[in-house]
């Protein structure tokens, strides 16, 4: 058996074996020869699109988050205004009664007297 001139489709060129060989190694990826590769090349616009999608998507959670933290402080403040204007209402309604005007003016030493008379009605007009 002679063995000139025929070509075995066993072997493998050097070329495709690198090929193969390169697919993904970690030495590629380590000293960056992985970055010049058809497939990753064709793959960047899409990793591009992902970052800067997703720093938009961080920028737009922290502004909401933001936004929440603001309005639940407002709501807070809000309730304790409520609160104090209902506090605030209640004591001037207790110190306008007649009977603490009464004890105040006493208090004080004021020498005013409460009337006994009822109020009149003033008309204007021509009404005889």
């Amino acid at each position: 058996m002679s063995l000139k001139g025929q070509k075995y489709e066993d072997f493998v060129s050097a070329k495709e074996e690198s090929k193969e060989q390169s697919a993904g190694s970690l030495k590629d990826f380590i000293d960056g020869s992985i970055l010049v590769n058809s497939a990753v090349i064709k793959l960047a616009p899409f990793v591009v699109l992902f970052f800067v999608l997703s720093i938009i998507y961080i920028s737009i959670r922290n502004k909401t988050e933001t936004a929440y933290r603001y309005k639940n402080k407002i709501e807070q403040e809000v309730k304790e205004l409520k609160n104090e204007s209902i506090s605030i209402t209640a004591s001037l309604m207790y110190i306008s009664k007649r009977s603490e005007v009464v004890k105040r003016v006493e208090k004080e030493g004021l020498e005013l007297i409460e009337s006994t008379v009822p109020p009149i009605k003033i008309m204007m007009g021509d009404d005889n």
